[in-house]
């Protein structure tokens, strides 16, 4: 039995915890990051190409290089930045060895549909639930318990600021997965469990005491906060070299990529550490509570042109970890909610194809709704709705249109 394993609040609690939510099995990880990376090395035979999302985390786009896989970037719905399946061409079906789904912002991927065509291709469907541990899709099913494999992300929702976990269908292959995860870990480092227990008090000091630029200096410190803009820099040259070696880079090779904003992201976690995840993640359902009423009250306070709400009756709204406003003027709206302290997060523009090029990727067959989306997209956080709302509702702030070659379906942000 690992170290942590059988004690209340370590890594068997946790597991135990997201089983009974999930439905599946589940191994935890001290990242999404590394999760994600250990389901691609499983699932991904090395120089397969995997259809996925091109408005995503660069760290995810540099997690799938270090599995020796090819990215190919998906068309998107610019309505809300899920990929859009019929869009796809079918030349692109035929070269593919496994689709990653990204449910942005917790607006769910059409998972059912991926899976059925993923099954007929014979290749695997994994979800990147990261945004989406609350979120179910329209058959029912919670987003993860979809495909083969799905990853999820404790820094999100449940606000641990570490931890993660792999889920899968078949409960068989727990051990291969698990060694494959251990073989990857770093051992605990004392340091690091005395900077993540500090980490919240002195995120909440300079916080009370508005310090907001004194706050961010401390997460650079801490290597928690590193990028200047709101991708990396892909360092085109030191990439290549990085990934010319062998088939599969591996993480070592590309870990000034992967661990940006979260350099223990393979280290042990020690008893601290799990400790708090387990109390976190045992709030997690008061926690979605708040992003699903979040959703709702600023859906209904913003005008429909910013939200692109459906015309058939809401449902109840999913609880989103951001809500994707579409506003012409991103820059005015990011000033003006900054002036109150609010800080948006979690941009991914330009899109990765425009980011890395055709060097790094195969481009998206319809470019345009990605880039649109981006550009357009102000993920606000919901639990922020009554703060949010009123200072957008004192701008001009300009509702836009989505492209002519938009797709039908519309409202798929749960409003």
């Amino acid at each position: 039995m690992a170290r942590g394993e059988g004690r209340p609040g370590g890594r068997a609690a946790l597991e135990a915890l997201m089983r009974r939510r999930l439905g599946r099995e589940c191994l935890y990880t001290p990242s999404c990051r590394l999760g994600l990376y250990v389901a691609l090395r499983h699932w991904c035979r090395p120089g397969g190409r995997i259809l996925m999302s091109p408005v995503n985390d660069d760290v995810i786009f540099f997690v799938v290089l270090a599995a020796g896989l090819r990215p190919v970037q998906a068309p998107l719905n610019p309505l809300d930045g899920t990929i859009d399946l019929g869009a796809v061409p079918e030349a692109t079906w035929r070269g593919l060895s496994a689709v990653l789904t990204a449910n942005l912002y917790g607006n769910p991927d059409p998972a059912p549909e991926l899976r059925a065509r993923c099954d007929a291709s014979g290749i695997p469907l994994i979800e990147d639930a990261a945004h989406a541990i609350g979120s179910v899709h329209t058959d029912g099913r919670h987003v993860g318990a979809v495909g083969d494999a799905s990853v999820f992300s404790l820094s999100k929702h449940a606000g641990a600021g570490t931890g993660g976990f792999l889920a899968f269908a078949d409960p068989a292959l727990r051990p291969r997965l698990e060694a494959l995860r251990d073989e990857l870990l770093r051992p605990a480092r004392f340091a690091s469990e005395v900077l993540y227990a500090l980490r919240p008090y002195a995120e909440a000091g300079v916080r009370g005491l508005r310090l907001t630029g004194a706050a961010h200096a401390a997460l650079r410190v801490l290597g928690a906060e590193e990028r200047a803009e709101i991708r990396m820099p892909l360092r085109a040259a030191e990439l290549a070299r990085a990934l010319a070696p062998a088939a599969v880079p591996g993480l070592d090779p590309l870990d000034p990529w992967i661990r940006v904003d979260m350099h223990p992201y393979r280290i042990t976690p020690g008893p601290v550490r799990l400790r708090r995840t387990t109390r976190l993640l045992e709030r997690l359902d008061a926690r979605l509570a708040r992003h699903a009423a979040g959703t709702a009250a600023l859906l209904n306070a913003i005008p429909a042109g910013l939200r692109h709400a459906p015309g058939e009756s809401p449902r109840r709204p999913q609880p989103l970890f951001r809500v994707p406003l579409l506003v012409a003027d991103r820059d005015a709206a990011l000033a003006a909610l900054a002036r109150r302290r609010i800080t948006v997060g979690y941009l991914y523009d330009p899109p990765l194809d425009a980011y890395a090029g055709e060097e790094f990727t195969d481009p998206s067959p319809e470019p345009g709704p990605a880039a649109w989306f981006a550009r357009h997209a102000l993920p606000v956080d919901p639990c922020r709705a009554a703060e949010i709302a009123p200072v957008l509702a004192a701008l001009p702030v300009t509702p836009v249109q989505p492209p002519r070659s938009a797709p039908a379906r519309e409202g798929r942000d749960g409003g």
